[in-house]
């Protein structure tokens, strides 16, 4: 109990006088901050300026290190005029204005669920005490002393360091005196992240249509080895989403399996074709003209020198896992396949391109796979400038007489640079006279230029493949490698002729994108399509006979025109098929012929080969997906039953995955609304 005659002797003590000294002090240091804050020196936003809070702080330390002759207590009374003045001189300069400043603090708060009134009130009651208490008591001790700035320098942080960033901030408003008011975000005014906005690019076509064999007997297109379309139809439909019909490019769904069709017996053929006529499945009315193609397959001992440029694309689009990532494991597993005395380059593009490997000789792996794996990605996508320098570096270390080829790896965002594809086509048919093949392979979604890819490989002499997936990139660059590495034809074109007195009408199933005029097969400035190491392709024609009794068009009243020799030459013909190639380092084209007969026909379609009966499903089920007329009144579950019945050997289980996607497309058509 304190003894009442005590305190009115501490009551009645007279205030030491302070020294001359200590006053000169803290009046210059009153006088410093009073002149900073009337006269900056700086414009404001770009001076590093004290705090009021650190201002006065500041001038505490100052008045206090001074050592005072007074005991501890007496300290305390020497400096409160000092700490009454500070406090004088922050209120005249910024007022304690908290009800205001409170209101500005508070407002987003109230928003937060985490901080609700009566916290803010209480929060603001224990600063009014921390703050008087702050001002009257003087530290006794170094350590107090230390341990009080302390305090002041983490008012503002978050109780327990968990609290949401705007709860945090407002808090500490509230614990401190507002000398400015500072506009908060709550969470819910916070604008929300946009939506990922799919900007795939895709060519638009339009089926091909029916035609008439007496007034358009002729159908000429370019071949087609590209694999793109399946392998991102596959991707849609594992995703939940029936895909695009622009998306859906028949002839690739249907070339991207290998068929055993008979192939050339010597080089000097690069191909041989065989011809069948069956049956439709979806129209009992009409018939499928099957061409399959099966080019030379070039044996290991016979396979040439390749000269390679990896061109890879590292802008900042391509960083996600299904791009960059995925790319460097995709050619990790080319390397390995490729031989000692074969050449890899690497030039990557983003804001511009860059050489991050000279040619370099496969046999010094561990070199390559290093270059590959430091790439990382950033940056706008120069697409032009990689393209330049990539086909300088393949001309660099040209190989007579062997694969010379770029391998352009990119979602396709070229937006620096040449990006129109226009001016991306004219660029790569200047640089495709070097002799230098192009192979682009497409990676990701929501950025795919799928029409720029096609654009440059259709006309750079090269194919086109999307890998989605490591086991695609193990497909394509691995089990296919002599396929995608080594042509064995190029500028490869088909015409086919209809003869009027056998067919009525005819159809191309696929090729749209491919078609070319009547006049350019004979043409050998017309780019067409190459044909790789053992590459099969195929192409199939729905034929309505002369005497069937659902065509589709009506008959020319004065199209029968009798001819002098009192007859149609070769009458017993379906159709004649021409094929023109060119060598792979070749400029003038070669042409090989086969009429198609009665003899090549098949009473019934179970009576065809597995291979042309499954191709004649994926056939079908291209068309499905594209919900074109011909295969309306045709099932998923009827196409997956000829798809399984033709399986056959099945060795890499591609033909397994493709019933899979076919009870996926029907459940997916089944829910729509």
């Amino acid at each position: 109990m304190v003894d009442d005659n005590e305190l009115d002797m501490l009551r009645n003590i007279p205030t030491p006088v302070p020294s001359g000294e200590a006053k000169a002090r803290a009046l210059a240091a009153a006088m410093a901050a009073y002149d900073l804050e009337k006269n900056p020196t700086a414009t404001q936003g770009l001076a590093k300026t004290d705090r009021l809070t650190e201002r006065a702080r500041k001038l505490w330390r100052d008045v206090m290190q001074k050592k005072l002759i007074a005991a501890p207590a007496l300290a305390g009374l020497v400096a409160l005029p000092f700490a009454g003045y500070a406090t004088f001189y922050l209120m005249e300069g910024s007022p304690f204005n908290f009800g205001a400043d409170q209101e500005v603090a508070q407002a987003p708060v109230m928003r937060s669920k985490e901080a609700p009134a009566s916290t803010l009130k209480k929060a603001d009651a224990e600063r009014r005490e921390a703050t008087t208490e702050l001002l009257a008591a003087a530290p006794a001790k170094p350590e107090a002393r230390a341990a009080s700035e302390e305090a002041v320098m983490n008012e503002a942080a978050p109780v327990g360091g968990s609290a949401p960033a705007p709860m945090a901030d407002a808090v500490a408003s509230s614990r401190m005196p507002t000398l400015m008011a500072q506009p908060q975000i709550a969470p819910s005014d916070m604008p929300m992240p946009p939506q990922a906005e799919n900007r795939d690019r895709v060519e638009e076509f339009k089926t091909n249509p029916v035609r008439s064999a007496l007034e358009d007997p002729v159908s000429t297109f370019s071949i087609d080895v590209d694999t793109a379309s399946y392998s991102f139809v596959r991707r849609s439909l594992k995703e939940g989403l029936l895909p695009q019909a622009d998306t859906v490019r028949v002839e690739e769904m249907i070339n991207y399996f290998p068929y055993d069709w008979k192939g050339p017996e010597q080089a000097s053929v690069p191909f041989n074709t065989t011809v069948s006529v069956m049956p439709t499945p979806w129209n009992e009315h009409t018939k499928l003209m099957h061409v399959a193609i099966k080019g030379y397959d070039v044996k290991p001992a016979e396979q040439l020198k390749a000269n390679l440029v990896f061109l890879i694309d590292v802008s900042g689009s391509m960083d996600e896992p299904d791009k960059l990532p995925l790319l460097r494991s995709a050619f990790r597993l080319l390397v390995g396949k490729l031989n000692p005395d074969d050449t890899v380059s690497i030039v990557t593009y983003a804001g511009n391109a860059g050489t991050v490997l000279e040619p370099t000789k496969a046999s010094e792996r561990a070199k390559i796979l290093q270059a590959i794996d430091t790439l990382t990605p950033g940056g706008s996508t120069a697409g032009e400038a990689g393209i330049r320098e990539a086909y300088r570096l393949a001309q660099s270390s040209f190989v007579k007489d062997g694969v010379n080829r770029v391998m352009l790896a990119t979602d396709g965002d070229f937006n620096v640079g040449q990006s129109d594809d226009d001016d991306l086509k004219r660029l790569i048919e200047e640089k495709r006279q070097s002799g230098v093949f192009l192979s682009v392979f497409g990676f990701g979604r929501g950025n795919l230029n799928d029409q720029m890819m096609q654009t440059i490989a259709q006309n750079g002499n090269g194919t086109a493949a999307y890998i989605d997936t490591l086991a695609e990139a193990e497909k394509v660059l691995v089990q296919d490698a002599s396929s995608t590495l080594f042509p064995i034809a190029k500028d490869v074109k088909i015409q086919v002729e209809f003869n009027p007195s056998a067919v009525a009408e005819y159809r191309l199933i696929g090729y749209e994108t491919r078609a070319l005029n009547r006049e350019d097969f004979n043409n050998d400035r017309v780019d067409a399509g190459e044909i790789g190491s053992g590459h099969s392709v195929t192409a199939i024609y729905e034929l309505t006979p002369k005497d069937s009794r659902t065509l589709a068009m009506d008959p020319l009243r004065y199209g029968q025109a009798s001819t002098s020799n009192g007859g149609v030459a070769d009458a017993d013909e379906y159709a004649f098929v021409k094929i023109r190639y060119k060598a792979p380092d070749g400029d003038v084209s070669k042409l090989i012929t086969t009429p198609v007969t009665k003899a090549n026909e098949v009473s019934s379609f179970d009576a065809a080969g597995a291979d042309q009966r499954f191709s004649v499903a994926v056939a079908a089920f291209g068309q499905k997906l594209r919900d074109e007329d011909a295969t309306d009144k045709l099932g998923f579950d009827r196409i997956a039953e000829i798809a399984s019945a033709a399986r056959g050997a099945d060795p890499y289980g591609y033909r397994a995955e493709f019933l899979s996607l076919v009870r996926l497309a029907s459940s997916l058509q089944g829910s729509k609304p």
